[in-house]
């Protein structure tokens, strides 16, 4: 496949500033928009559930219809796994009370597994390459992976080991401040974006509940409702800026190898 087929077949972004960001408040706008839905709206944990599984799936075959990476398709896609990532781990701990640490390590196997699969089927984890079916499929449900991981391993350390939100919110930037640091020092790209993808989702769920949360939990009480609101409204505006960007006649979306 020429180089020009992979730029325009390419179903991923390019991992910029921008893509972190979004990344980011996609995972709160995940994990406040879940809560609000089950709690504030009261549909309840199965309905919620089951509600965005059917959202995902739908979205989901959108962006897998695609023939290049289209940023509206791309990121709806990211938020509702986000969800449902979570859901996932949530319903195991708080359903069938599956301890954390065992669903961290768990999740940890299978996504092992999923790289494993991929890299001898495909002899390439590069997010730069998603250009077959069969390759995005991998992509997929390692990213889905990625957010049960990350909420399974990050709760623990919100919640368990009574971090809190600050100090969760200053942990997680840190330590994907030192992934950023290690890459650009020459570290792999494909581990150290994996490692990040895993980080920013306790790091934007903590993010969430500090701002969300009320002040007798540690919180700065904005709510659910307005967190999310504020934060899709950003997501709105950078992924309207991306897509003016990715539509411009002769510029296809770059791409940065990993």
């Amino acid at each position: 496949m020429s180089e020009i087929q992979r730029q325009v077949l390419n179903k991923v972004p390019e991992v910029t500033a921008a893509f972190w960001v979004i990344k980011i408040l996609s995972t709160t706008v995940g994990e406040t928009g879940a809560d609000y839905l089950a709690v504030n709206v009261g549909l309840g944990a199965a309905v919620t559930a089951t509600l965005t599984a059917g959202l995902l799936a739908a979205v989901l075959a959108l962006q897998v219809r695609e023939r290049r990476y289209v940023p509206w398709t791309y990121w709806s896609t990211v938020v509702l796994v986000s969800v449902v990532g979570t859901q996932v781990t949530d319903i195991l701990t708080d359903k069938l009370g599956v301890s954390l640490f065992v669903s961290t390590g768990v999740f940890a196997a299978a996504l092992a597994a999923v790289f494993a699969l991929w890299y001898a089927t495909e002899r390439t984890l590069s997010i730069h390459a998603i250009v077959t079916r069969r390759r995005e499929a991998f992509y997929w449900l390692a990213i889905l992976l990625t957010f049960a991981l990350g909420t399974a391993a990050g709760d623990p350390a919100t919640e368990a080991l009574g971090l809190g939100f600050n100090l969760g919110v200053v942990i997680f930037g840190t330590i994907l401040a030192a992934l950023a640091l290690a890459w650009r020092l020459g570290a792999n790209p494909v581990t150290t974006f994996w490692l990040a993808y895993i980080v920013t989702r306790p790091l934007g769920a903590s993010l969430g509940d500090l701002l969300s949360q009320a002040r007798e939990y540690g919180g700065l009480g904005f709510g659910t409702a307005s967190t999310s609101l504020a934060f899709f409204a950003v997501i709105v505006a950078l992924v309207t800026s991306l897509s003016l960007v990715s539509g411009r006649p002769g510029e296809p979306a770059g791409q940065r190898r990993a």
